[in-house]
C-alpha cells in the first residue's frame, strides 16, 4: 500500500520547494521514528514553511514602513540580498512610461563602481536585457558563472574582474497596472546561484515590493509636480532695481504649500516686496497662493505707495473668493534712492534689519491675518535703512521648521543674522544662505517638511 500523501495546510502553498530544515535529533534512549514516517516529513515541511512565511512577513513589514522611493529601493536591495544569499547588488528604476524618475542605487557598490558597470553595453547586462524587454528576459535571469561564459562581452568580463563578482541573479520589477518599473540584480563574489527555494522566496518578495514601489513612485511624482507648480507660480528671477540688491531662498514642502514671495518694480523707481502664506497645503493651497500673489501685484501697481490699501484690497478679495481660507501677508513699498521703506503686515512675522551696527526686528502693528475679521485694517510702519543694511522678509515656515517654541525660534533667527560674517555682509545672497543654514542646520532646510520656507533679502546701497 502506498504511503498517504501529506494533507494541504491552509494558507501554505504545498508547491513551495521543501527547505533545508531537518527535525531536531532525538535524545538518547528515545524511540526512533521510521525514516519515512509521514508525520515526521510533514512536521519538517511545516517548520520550513512557517519559517519562510515568518521571514517574508518581517521583510514585507519593513518594506511597508518605508515612506519615500530611495528608502524603499534600499530596503528592497538589502532584503533581496539576504534572501538570495548575496552581498552586493543594484536596482535600476526606469519606469516603462518614460515619466521617470530614473535612478540607480547600489548595495555594497560605490558611485565609481556603478559608473564602471554603466560602461558595459546594456544588452550585455542581465538587468539591461530585462529593462529592454529582450526575448527570454521576462522573468528571473541567472548567470551562475559569468567568467566561464564563452560569449561574455569583453567589457563585462573586465568590469566583473575589476569589481570582483563572478555571478549574478536578476529580477524584473513590474506590476500589472503600471508595467515595468525597473530591475534588480544581486552579485556574488564566487560562482553561485540561489536554489529553488530561495528563488521562490525572492520571487514572492519582489512581486510585493513592485506594488509598494509603484505607490512610492506615484507619491514621488506628485511631490515633484507640486514643487514644480509652486515654483512656476513664483518669480522666475528677481528684478534689478538701482540702489538695492535682492536674493531669495525658497523651499517647498512635499505636498506643495501656500508660502510665496514677490519683488516687482513700481513707478517712480520704487520697489515692492511681499511675502505671504495661505493656509492649507496641496493643489488647492497652491492655486490660492497663485491667485493672491497675482492680485497683490495688480494692487501694488495701482496703489503700492499705500501698503495698507494694498492689503485691504487683498483681504476683500480673499473674503469674497476664498471665504473658508485665511492668509498672512506683508507688503513693503521701498524707495531705494532714499532707503525708505513703508510696510504693513497682516498676521505676518516682522522683518529683520541686519546692519553693521544693529540687528533688530522691525516693530510692526499687531494685526490679524487676512480673512479672520470682517474688515481688516492696520497702520503702516516707516523705517529708513542705513547704507549697507539688509532687510530680511521671511515666512513662518522658517521658524516652524526649527521645531523650537516660537520665542526660541525668533531668538535663533536673530542670532543667525547677527552672526553673519563681516566679509559676507555686502552680498545679500551670501547673507540669505548663511541665515538659512544657521537657522536650519544639518539639512533641515532641504528635508521633507510640511512647512514651506521663504527668505527674501534686500540690501540697500
Amino acid at each position: 500500500m502506498n504511503a498517504p500523501h501529506p494533507s494541504k495546510v491552509a494558507g501554505i502553498d504545498s508547491t513551495v520547494p521543501a527547505p533545508a530544515h531537518t527535525v531536531a535529533p532525538a535524545h538518547a534512549g528515545s524511540p526512533v521514528p521510521p525514516p519515512h514516517a509521514p508525520g515526521a516529513l510533514l512536521q519538517d515541511r511545516l517548520a520550513g514553511w512557517v519559517s519562510d512565511l515568518t521571514t517574508l512577513h518581517e521583510l514585507t513589514e519593513r518594506l511597508a514602513r518605508t515612506a519615500d522611493l530611495d528608502e524603499g529601493l534600499k530596503e528592497l536591495l538589502g532584503a533581496g540580498a539576504a534572501l538570495v544569499g548575496a552581498r552586493r547588488g543594484l536596482v535600476v528604476l526606469e519606469p516603462a512610461d518614460g515619466l521617470g524618475p530614473d535612478t540607480t542605487i547600489g548595495l555594497g557598490l560605490g558611485r565609481a563602481d556603478l559608473g564602471h558597470i554603466e560602461t558595459v553595453p546594456r544588452n550585455a547586462l542581465s538587468y539591461g536585457r530585462i529593462l529592454d524587454g529582450l526575448p527570454g528576459c521576462d522573468g528571473a535571469v541567472a548567470e551562475p558563472d559569468l567568467l566561464a561564459e564563452d560569449g561574455l562581452d569583453p567589457r563585462h568580463r573586465e568590469v566583473a574582474a575589476r569589481l570582483g563578482y563572478a555571478a549574478s541573479y536578476a529580477l524584473p520589477l513590474a506590476t500589472e497596472a503600471d508595467g515595468r518599473l525597473g530591475a534588480a540584480v544581486w552579485l556574488y563574489d564566487e560562482p553561485a546561484e540561489p536554489d529553488e527555494r530561495r528563488q521562490h522566496l525572492i520571487g514572492l518578495y519582489a512581486r510585493y515590493a513592485a506594488e509598494h514601489l509603484a505607490r512610492l513612485l506615484e507619491v514621488e511624482r506628485t511631490r515633484a509636480s507640486m514643487a514644480t507648480m509652486s515654483e512656476e507660480l513664483l518669480p522666475s528671477r528677481l528684478p534689478r532695481v538701482s540702489g538695492v540688491q535682492l536674493a531669495v531662498r525658497h523651499r517647498t514642502g512635499p505636498r506643495g504649500g501656500g508660502d510665496w514671495y514677490d519683488a516687482l518694480p513700481l513707478p517712480d523707481a520704487a520697489l515692492g516686496l511681499a511675502v505671504g502664506s495661505v493656509t492649507g497645503s496641496g493643489p488647492s493651497a497652491v492655486a490660492a497662493m497663485g491667485r493672491l500673489r497675482a492680485s497683490l501685484r495688480a494692487y501694488a501697481v495701482m496703489e503700492g505707495e499705500d501698503p495698507v490699501a494694498v492689503l485691504s484690497d487683498l483681504e476683500l478679495l480673499l473674503r469674497l473668493t476664498e471665504p473658508a481660507r485665511s492668509a498672512t501677508a506683508l507688503f513693503a513699498y521701498c524707495e531705494p534712492a532714499l532707503r525708505k521703506i513703508t510696510l504693513a503686515g497682516a498676521g505676518h512675522c516682522p522683518p529683520l534689519l541686519v546692519g553693521e551696527h544693529r540687528t533688530e526686528f522691525v516693530e510692526t502693528s499687531v494685526s490679524a491675518p487676512l480673512g479672520m475679521l470682517a474688515c481688516w485694517e492696520a497702520p503702516s510702519v516707516e523705517l529708513t535703512a542705513e547704507p549697507g543694511e539688509t532687510v530680511l522678509l521671511y515666512s513662518d515656515g522658517l521658524l516652524h521648521r526649527t521645531g523650537d517654541a516660537v520665542d526660541r525660534a525668533f531668538s535663533r533667527l536673530h542670532a543667525a543674522a547677527a552672526g553673519v560674517p563681516r566679509s559676507l555682509r555686502h552680498d545679500p545672497d551670501a547673507i540669505a544662505e548663511h541665515v538659512l543654514r544657521t537657522v536650519l542646520p544639518d539639512g533641515l532646510d532641504a528635508a521633507d517638511s510640511e512647512e514651506d520656507v521663504v527668505l527674501l533679502a534686500a540690501r540697500f546701497e
